[in-house]
């Protein structure tokens, strides 16, 4: 198969074109390399691999046929999307559109990287694919919770009217290899925080609660998910709930860092709940999460280590 990945040299894009590669496509990578990074795909030296630097809010045209899109170009971090609002609603609304148009015009399949953050701070727990989800549309996060929001409409449009055969994937947080240590989530920061034997910090008191899964198990499931016969939206994430100190408290252990935990206020909008609700992820793919937490941690731990080294 011949894949497009926009966003591909980000983080789960790029681990997403080392899978695709290892199982026999040939892979396209557009990325404009706003968030993601040349370092991220620079190990690859397949003649079946492209990249090309671009912006897919433009006129998205690839020469050839293609048989599989998938849209991961979007900031995805709190820090990122708060200092470029108007691009991340840009790439949801206009980036979607082109993609999707690529698709539509080589007749192939079409996967939306879409978020748990469509739930918002959720009023049902676990989130159902069914939630319709609590989001503030003109909140500080509500320029990434509604451009993916936007951008789900549009793929079940272009779906419906167009005859596409969309999948659209529900990320739940995920962490690995490659994530900047800088991009404010969680796990990166506070990784290079206990390294740096520096104060982990934590926003509010840590009683919200995330649910964290591996890169490996859902690269997995987004091929899984786009090789299916599903449609409409689909949960890809860890379903193991844990507090955000439960998780900086893993961390220090497994780093063997002495960093002590200091506490900031709660950002606007922050979720106090998260965890997906896999039972369609497990029916119509038969997928689940194969690696421990806390093995994925000591994983994602060595990397720090020796990409700073």
């Amino acid at each position: 198969m011949r894949t497009v990945i926009t966003g591909g040299a980000g983080f789960i894009g790029s681990n997403l074109c080392d899978y695709l590669l290892e199982n026999g496509h040939e892979v396209v990578c557009i990325d404009n390399l706003l968030t993601g990074s040349p370092d991220n795909i620079a190990h690859i030296r397949d003649k079946r691999f492209t990249f090309v630097d671009y912006d897919v809010t433009n006129y998205l045209y690839i020469e050839g046929n293609v048989d599989l899109v998938l849209h991961f170009a979007s900031p995805a971090s709190p820090i990122d999307y708060l200092r470029w609002p108007i691009q991340t609603l840009k790439v949801g609304a206009m980036g979607t559109h082109k993609a999707l148009g690529l698709a539509r015009n080589k007749g192939a399949r079409f996967l939306l990287a879409s978020t748990s953050e469509v739930y918002g701070d959720p009023q049902i727990h676990p989130q159902p694919e069914t939630y319709w989800g609590n989001v503030n549309p003109i909140g500080l996060r509500g320029v990434y919770d509604e451009a993916k929001r936007y951008a789900e409409a549009l793929t079940m449009a272009y779906h419906r009217n167009h005859g596409v055969d969309t999948k659209i994937v529900r990320i739940f947080n995920t962490f690995g290899p490659r994530m900047r240590k800088d991009d404010g989530r969680a796990v990166p920061t506070f990784i290079n925080q206990a390294l740096h034997g520096e104060p982990i910090t934590i926003f509010g008191d840590g009683s919200q609660t995330r649910s964290f899964g591996y890169i490996t198990d859902l690269v997995r499931g987004l091929l899984l998910l786009a090789m299916s016969d599903e449609n409409e939206p689909v949960n890809i994430g860890n379903p193991q709930e844990m507090t955000v100190k439960e998780m900086a408290d893993s961390i220090i252990e497994i780093t063997g860092s002495r960093s002590e935990v200091v506490y900031r206020d709660l950002p606007e909008d922050d979720p106090k709940v998260r965890q997906p609700d896999i039972t369609k992820a497990k029916r119509v793919l038969g997928w689940e999460p194969e690696v421990d937490v806390r093995e994925a941690l000591r994983k994602t731990v060595e990397w720090f280590r020796v990409s700073a080294s």
